[in-house]
């Protein structure tokens, strides 16, 4: 039979197969992920191929196969080890939460989302948030970040949670697909699911304070079945979403509007930075980048990074990770 990993609780998994019927499964022997030194072989919304085992009252299932993943999203491990532990996989949208003022959200922790999800080969949408609070200082600082984001390349909606509005669109986008919302504590994460699905009850507390990074390990992804037609995967694991360990000449790639330009520059290993006849820096300098992506890049090609082992999503702390 084949299905589709909704829980993972680390040796049993919940698959749901092909007909709609949910399975308790268990892996059959050692899975070898080529490339991956994960600690989990097996994560929510894998598909994977098991077979049925009768034994006493209960059927169970055996998983012999993992099919081949079209992206996934891994945690990296607290420590320097080179493992890291598969949070999800099979993502369709990515969808980042922006709220301009409590929190603030800076341009920078947007754009290191944007990047490991270009990296990770996920599409992404801007959701700004809260746009009921808006004055007309901040409504100006909303639009404008849309119209960065925009130009970028990237979808951008404007909605409230607590108000309803704006609800429909996302609807539209998530209606068919495999989904994961995104952003710092207090963006208004469970509202919005709780608005999208009020019967739900998803957990979506956030992490304590004294509840950092890594001490959350066997806390347990969760895919969910939308009334709409979409299904989101919850997770804790994706508040330590840490940027992927990207070469230097890579991070210009994630960077849409950087990558566009890289076959004008003179060298094709130019890292935009002191190069002559570079076509990003001559881009910059016609206004025709906004230098606050620049700066993220900088920032993230400098490898300013250190924060994200931490709890980023903490009220008030590390907001310019």
């Amino acid at each position: 039979m084949t299905g589709i990993v909704y829980k993972s609780t680390g040796s049993w998994y919940t698959v749901k197969a092909t007909d709609g019927t949910f399975y308790e499964c268990r892996i059959k022997g050692k899975f070898r992920i080529k490339g991956i030194k994960s600690t989990n072989p097996i994560a929510v919304g894998d598909v994977v191929d098991f077979d049925l085992e009768l034994s006493a009252d209960t059927t169970t299932g055996l998983i012999h196969t993992i099919h081949e993943r079209k992206n996934y999203i891994v945690r990296k491990s607290v420590n320097l080890s080179k493992q890291v532990h598969i949070i999800a996989s099979n993502i369709d949208l990515l969808f980042i939460l922006v709220t301009i003022n409590n929190p603030v959200t800076t341009t920078s922790f947007i754009d290191r989302l944007l990047a490991t999800a270009e990296a990770y080969g996920i599409e992404a949408v801007l959701v700004f948030n809260k746009v009921d609070t808006f004055d007309e200082a901040t409504l100006d600082e909303q639009l404008y970040l849309q119209h960065i984001y925009t130009e970028v390349g990237y979808k951008c909606i404007r909605i409230s949670a607590v108000e309803h509005k704006g609800l429909d669109v996302l609807k539209d986008l998530m209606r068919d697909k495999v989904s994961m919302f995104t952003g710092h504590s207090g963006v208004g994460k469970s509202t919005l699911v709780n608005a999208l699905q009020p019967d739900l009850n998803i957990k979506t507390k956030e992490i304590s304070d004294q509840h950092q990074q890594g001490q959350h390990t066997t806390t347990f992804a969760e895919m969910y079945d939308l009334s709409f037609g979409a299904r989101i995967i919850d997770t804790p694991g994706i508040r330590g979403f840490g940027m992927v360990e990207m070469e230097k000449q890579e991070v210009g790639d994630y960077f849409p509007e950087f990558f566009a330009l890289k076959d004008q520059c003179k060298f094709n290993n130019c890292l935009h930075k002191e190069e002559p006849q570079c076509a990003v820096k001559e881009a910059l300098d016609n206004d025709e980048i906004f230098w606050s992506r620049y700066k993220s890049y900088l920032q993230i090609l400098e490898g300013d990074d250190e924060n994200y082992r931490t709890d980023m999503y903490a009220d008030g702390k590390n907001q310019d990770v």
